[in-house]
């Protein structure tokens, strides 16, 4: 009996299916706040649901209280690869309403969009990557492995990703495919996130007599000059990235002292800093070139300096070569009729930590706006949500195919 051309494999794709589920996944809102009591559970829930309805049997591993990572392990007909498609339950806020000009979690189909926080980032793509899995398993297709991971905590610290691979889910895996809003490029790399805090602890002192204390304020400021030079030295040495844009080193926290005593110099002086780098950077090297200046400033101006790793997510980068890609490539083009288009992601995703941790292959595409995440007014195209999920499931089955 010979295989079902691709036309044939894509009819078991329901489409209808499909875009409800989207729709049910956005009407929930997993905001990514556990200190309100905001959680993936819903959605989370929702998955599991699904998973259960198909006759699947999904793994619920609770990384945190009431926040569970969904995994579903489904197993072909004879041995072949294990491949991964990868996805995240929560979103970001959607900050003040009158932002809006609709309700962010109305889910609702207006010209072709579907409406609200996390369509595009990412419940489109979560969806897309389940009901591709379905139809794959439904047309007698699914050899080897196939694991579907629908994870916590992406949009902060990525502790579902970390988890998920300490517990070996990604064990023997070909690579992974991370179904993030990409606007249909096949993201081939990715900047990397070093993620840092320096406190600089000084000694209080009454304003009207400074040199009786020592204020670390000026020696943050010793530090932010630092942090913005190098930045322009490294984008001087290495230009931009083709795909990724440049490097950069921003501050975005700073807190010291209080407006309650504008007569006191504070104790301690604190500033957070996204580093964000290509390919090209050396981690490790930039971490401990921060920190031995940090202890410079702080000897030379009497502080004690400390620096924390607060997270170190390197960049990912395979060849178009790689069969990951290939594959991907020939599904877009049989799906869309035309050549895809190789990019990079300006932000990191899951797939930073599965390149780290479990040494994986990684690609990133997806439904959606590439610069759509976290805005006001968030929408997916359904035809992109659609013809996400024949991409992955044809790309899926030849990569399942592979001896």
């Amino acid at each position: 009996m010979s295989a079902p051309s691709s036309n044939e494999l894509l009819s078991y794709l329901d489409t209808q299916g499909l875009i409800d589920f989207t729709q049910r996944l956005v009407r929930i809102p997993s905001v990514n706040d556990p200190a309100t009591g905001s959680t993936e559970l819903g959605a989370a829930h929702a998955v599991i649901e699904l998973a259960e309805g198909f006759g699947w049997t999904p793994i619920i591993d609770e990384v945190r209280q009431g926040r569970p990572n969904v995994i579903i392990q489904l197993r072909g007909s004879t041995p072949g690869p294990h491949l991964i498609f990868e996805g995240h339950t929560d979103v970001v806020s959607e900050g003040s309403r009158d932002l809006w000009d609709f309700d962010p979690y109305s889910g609702d189909i207006v010209d072709g969009r579907l409406l609200g926080r996390g369509s595009a980032d990412m419940k489109g793509g979560l969806a897309a990557m389940l009901f591709a899995a379905r139809a794959l398993q439904l047309s007698g297709e699914l050899v080897g492995t196939l694991t579907l991971a629908a994870l916590i905590d992406e949009e902060e610290l990525m502790l579902g990703v970390k988890d998920f691979v300490a517990k070996g889910y990604c064990n023997e895996a070909i690579g992974a495919i991370v179904c993030e809003p990409e606007a249909g490029e096949i993201c081939i790399t990715q900047k990397g996130a070093i993620r840092l805090e320096v406190r600089l602890h000084g000694r209080i002192s009454h304003g009207a007599m400074p040199t009786k204390g020592i204020n670390p304020i000026p020696a943050l400021m010793e530090v932010l000059t630092f942090a913005h030079e190098t930045e322009v030295e490294l984008q001087t040495q290495h230009g931009e990235d083709p795909l990724l844009g440049a490097i950069s080193i921003t501050p975005t926290v700073l807190q010291a002292g209080s407006r309650v005593q504008l007569n006191v110099t504070p104790s301690v002086a604190i500033a957070d800093f996204d580093l964000r780098t290509t390919p090209v950077i050396d981690h490790s090297r930039l971490i401990d070139t921060f920190i031995a200046e940090v202890e410079r400033i702080a000897k030379d101006t009497g502080c004690r300096g400390e620096v924390e790793v607060i997270d170190d997510r390197p960049p990912t980068a395979i060849s178009p070569d790689a069969d990951l890609v290939r594959s991907l490539t020939a599904a877009h083009r049989t799906v869309l009729s035309a050549e895809p288009t190789y990019g990079g992601v300006p932000g990191t995703t899951d797939g930073t930590i599965l390149h780290r941790d479990a040494h994986l292959p990684v690609v990133v595409y997806g439904p959606g706006g590439k610069w759509i995440a976290h805005q006001a007014n968030e929408f997916v195209e359904v035809a992109e949500v659609i013809a996400a999920a024949k991409v992955y499931l044809l790309a899926a089955r030849e990569l399942l195919h592979k001896s």
